[in-house]
């Protein structure tokens, strides 16, 4: 008796409802998450059609088996693409897969063969921060036009206010609340969260001098920082962020020759991180401003100055930066752990 032949499931069947239903609705992750498994998938099927030259109606699942997987890590990773990033696109195949073997029971061979596709050893790298020389310097290199204020504005929030630059750039006029006792600013930042970050009163009389020539008529709902094309007001990109930091970083440069090869949005944020623990904030605080989930995540800003670690060796107590195994917060022990 001759069997049946299984039909072929395509392999991006089931990437639009991933996408538009399971993430945002069930799994409950933020526009940006979502935005970025997008991307991921959308690479991968860029090298499945333009490098593999396959095409996306005849790609099934068992198509997409651990060699493949590894031969497509090894592409990324050659052309360019980092340790990090490499883990970061194939978390998302994985995911993916995932949600369609529970979807499809047939396909968990298929999600369990990913999962053992190893991630790429990431190596430990010195994390580059600004100078204080240089960072007064970029700080003060726009000129005092009107581009110039917006330009400074930007560099002064992304470092005061430590916020990511995604969250600089979807801020409304409405998220500055000038007025306060202490000025502040509302933050959005990962899976829709919410934080007050303070900001200091420089940076709210940069602030107002903004709003005057830039919102001469307040509007709320408007973009606090925005471009004009062809009449018509709209959010700055990421990419004009980093060509302003770019442009005014290349200005500095020959002056200061500790300053980092490479200077770009986040660089403020990592800065302002390491200089408020070098500065004495307890690491729960600088967690706080940065918006983490876990004092654990803002570790990697906590690189003691060379000034700390001098007093520490003289006071001979050298186990003071050591990292603890586990943390002495019982909550925070039982949230590693799982447990509420």
């Amino acid at each position: 008796m001759s069997r049946k032949k299984v039909e072929k499931i395509m392999f991006f069947s089931k990437t639009l409802d991933f996408l538009e239903h399971y993430l945002p609705d069930q799994s409950l992750k933020s526009r940006n998450t979502i935005e970025t498994y997008r991307d991921a998938l959308t690479v991968f099927r860029r090298y499945i059609t333009d490098t593999m030259n396959l095409s996306l109606r005849t790609f099934g699942f068992e198509d997409c088996t651990h060699d493949f997987l590894l031969s497509y890590i090894e592409f990324l990773h050659k052309n360019g693409n980092s340790e990090t990033t490499c883990n970061n696109r194939l978390a998302a195949i994985r995911a993916y897969l995932w949600y369609a073997a529970d979807c499809d029971i047939s396909l968990q061979s298929v999600a369990l063969t990913a999962s053992r596709v190893p991630f790429l050893k990431v190596p430990k790298l010195t994390r580059e921060v600004i100078p204080d020389d240089a960072l007064k310097a970029l700080l003060s290199a726009p000129p005092d036009t009107k581009i110039g204020r917006r330009d400074r504005l930007i560099l002064i929030l992304l470092y005061d206010s430590a916020v990511r630059v995604s969250e600089l750039l979807s801020m409304n006029v409405s998220s500055v609340n000038l007025e306060a006792d202490i000025p502040y600013l509302r933050i959005y930042g990962k899976g829709d969260k919410e934080r007050i970050v303070a900001i200091t009163d420089k940076t709210a009389d940069h602030l107002k001098n903004y709003l005057k020539v830039y919102h001469e008529v307040i509007d709320p709902d408007a973009p606090l920082i925005y471009t004009v094309i062809k009449g018509h007001k709209d959010r700055m990109s990421v990419g004009n962020v980093e060509r302003i930091i770019k442009k005014y970083a290349a200005q500095i440069r020959s002056k200061y020759p500790n300053f980092p090869e490479r200077c770009y949005p986040h660089m403020f944020r990592r800065t302002r991180a390491t200089n408020l623990y070098q500065d004495g904030t307890e690491l729960e605080l600088v967690s706080r401003i940065l918006g983490h989930s876990s004092t654990e995540t803002t570790r990697i800003y906590a690189v003691p100055s060379v000034d700390m670690m001098r007093k520490v060796m003289e006071s001979g107590d050298l186990e003071s930066y050591e990292k603890p195994l586990w943390p002495d917060d019982e909550a925070e022990m039982a949230r590693i752990c799982g447990l509420r």
